[in-house]
């Protein structure tokens, strides 16, 4: 997929309608929405609804699910009107494809990690994300893996995860030329709740790198 275009950028972990429109405000691509209960950035059914009614395109809505029930999902998809899927679990691509919106697949990435192998797995994904593994952890380790893992002309336009933030996203950017980044803890005054500044911060210098 050839881009034509500067990296684009994701915020994951909105909680809010006010960082939502900061996200917005500043350019963002997208944004993440946790349905996953046991992070601490999860949002309810009712919170991601009202937080999608007040965004505009083309800032894209993504829900994130971690091994998540069909039905939950369905659940979701009934009430909320999600533009992409995030999958941060074991799921494999029939389960993924099920819902017939484009979808995200994450992979965690450590020493050991085939990623050309681990993509092929996800011929129908709209991108894949790479992201560091940290046992225990499903997403918002503020880790950076070894960016020399990353194979070249992989077959799915890729998003860079993991402990990117205002110091290092245009390093990234430069070294990677990734099809878009993500970031979550790295704009965060805490868990859950977002630095405007940083935010705006750091889509500039994903911007200018």
């Amino acid at each position: 997929m050839e881009q034509k275009y500067k990296t684009l950028t994701k915020i994951c972990g909105i909680t809010n309608i006010e960082d939502a429109r900061v996200a917005e405000d500043a350019g963002a691509y997208a944004i993440g929405l946790v349905f996953y209960k046991k992070s601490p950035r999860y949002i309810s059914i009712d919170t991601a609804k009202e937080i999608v009614a007040h965004i505009n395109q083309p800032l894209n809505s993504v829900g994130l699910f971690v091994d998540a029930d069909r039905d939950y999902i369905c659940s979701v998809l009934e009430q909320i009107d999600l533009d992409i899927l995030q999958f941060h679990g074991q799921e494999s691509e029939q389960t993924c494809a099920f819902f017939n919106k484009p979808y995200i697949k994450a992979i965690r990435v450590s020493k050991d990690t085939n990623i050309l192998k681990e993509v092929e797995k996800y011929s129908s994904a709209k991108a894949i994300l790479l992201d560091t593994h940290v046992e225990g952890l499903l997403g918002g380790t503020g880790k950076v893996f070894d960016w020399t893992m990353i194979p070249r002309n992989l077959s799915k336009p890729i998003i860079l995860a993991g402990g990117l933030n205002v110091d290092n996203v245009k390093d990234a950017i430069r070294k990677i030329r990734p099809y878009a980044v993500d970031v979550s803890g790295g704009v965060e005054s805490e868990k859950g709740k977002k630095d405007p500044k940083k935010i705006k911060d750091f889509i500039n210098e994903a911007i200018n790198a």
